[in-house]
């Protein structure tokens, strides 16, 4: 693996080295020498200070990872959404980045913005999702900058939704060199992937469920239209709904449908409470449900996504390591030599300068029941 990576990081070497270059050039021509102007991923053109200071994020979906894994830390972030503090309490957010632990949370109530007590935290930037148009239009209309970051820029594909937030950053603080740095492990680590998988035949891909969120009130899995689809084509499998409308992106199941699909493989989400071995124990009775009969439960294929800086399932500054736990785990012959645990505490160690114990990838990789909570 780490041949791999390091054969296809000098391939990469001049032409980061060449747009690093390019963004560093001075001010477009009009442009104040103290300010930067962004196309943010709603098409917006933004002018932004040149040197930005205090950073605000309106959203609860995975951008503060990002963001931790582009600056190293949390640091300038003063303002975030109450939500981020409360998923990060079984994530490894709050150790890389401890600056959000006390960054304000009472000017955002659901996706509701108290301008006046935004303004108060004099934000350099307000972080927004893309399609947001009350937040942007409170927000230019209090006169303060926002950049939009969009789910769905890259068509549900992961790795490149990462890569795509994260060089908006390098545009944003003036860093294109640390985004491409960043960009280019996610696209080697996925080309290495697919490299192995993409030859795997039809017949041998396990046919998988995930599920979404599952507990006594529902049971919800992915449409096509949603980055399930991305993470088993990527991986070699196949999912059971894929033959379902991409609209709606989620949608709700029962157990006659699970049995009609007998799934080789299940995949649950961290939005959801259940845990692997509530499958694998006992009689196989999850909510009220019995899977005992399903051959992903005979089989004992049953798997739960990890949680590191944010959930796994969903695009995070870990998706590189979610490629290549979920290889590993669908195909674990063909992945033999990727030495997982060393993967892991090599990235961490690289990108946030943490360094991990047995214990931290134990509980990475067997998320508890509450790392649910609030999802």
């Amino acid at each position: 693996m780490k041949k791999f990576l390091v054969f296809f990081f000098v391939l990469f070497l001049a032409s980061i080295f060449s747009l690093s270059a390019a963004g560093r050039a001075s001010a477009p021509r009009g442009q104040a020498a103290d300010t930067r102007t962004v196309v943010d991923q709603n098409g917006n053109t933004i002018t932004l200070p040149a040197t930005i200071e205090r950073v605000a994020i309106t959203s609860p979906w995975p951008l503060p990872s990002v963001y931790a894994l582009f600056m190293g830390s949390g640091e300038r972030i003063v303002g975030i959404h109450p939500a981020v503090q409360s998923a990060a309490e079984f994530s490894f957010l709050m150790r890389v980045a401890p600056q959000l632990a006390t960054a304000d949370t009472g000017w955002i109530q659901g996706t509701t913005i108290n301008i006046e007590a935004l303004m108060n935290l004099n934000p350099c930037v307000v972080f927004i999702p893309a399609g947001n148009e009350a937040q942007r239009s409170a927000l230019e209309s209090a006169g303060i900058p926002a950049v939009a970051f969009s789910v769905s820029i890259a068509q549900w594909n992961t790795i490149e939704t990462i890569n795509l937030w994260v060089q908006l950053l390098g545009e944003i603080f003036g860093d294109e060199l640390k985004a491409d740095y960043i960009t280019s492990h996610g696209r080697m680590v996925e080309e290495m992937v697919l490299s192995r998988t993409r030859t795997i035949p039809q017949a041998e891909r396990p046919r998988t469920l995930i599920l979404f969120r599952y507990d006594y009130t529902q049971m919800q899995t992915m449409g096509p239209g949603h980055f399930g689809q991305y993470w088993l084509d990527t991986t070699g499998a196949i999912s059971v709904s894929e033959g379902f409308p991409s609209t709606p992106m989620l949608f709700n199941i029962n157990m006659e449908q699970v049995l009609a699909w007998d799934p080789e493989v299940i995949l649950i989400t961290n939005f959801s409470p259940a845990l692997a071995s509530d499958f694998l124990e006992g009689e196989a009775r999850v909510f009220n449900d019995d899977w005992s009969a399903v051959r992903a439960v005979r089989d004992r294929r049953v798997y739960k996504f990890p949680m590191g800086m944010y959930r796994w399932y969903p695009p995070s500054s870990d998706s590189p390591l979610t490629l290549l736990w979920l290889a590993q785990t669908l195909h674990p012959e063909l992945f033999a030599d990727i030495d997982l645990h060393q993967e892991i505490r090599d990235f961490y160690q690289r990108f946030y300068g943490l360094t991990l114990t047995d214990a931290d990838l134990h509980l990475m990789l067997n998320p508890p029941r509450e790392a649910a909570r609030d999802a």
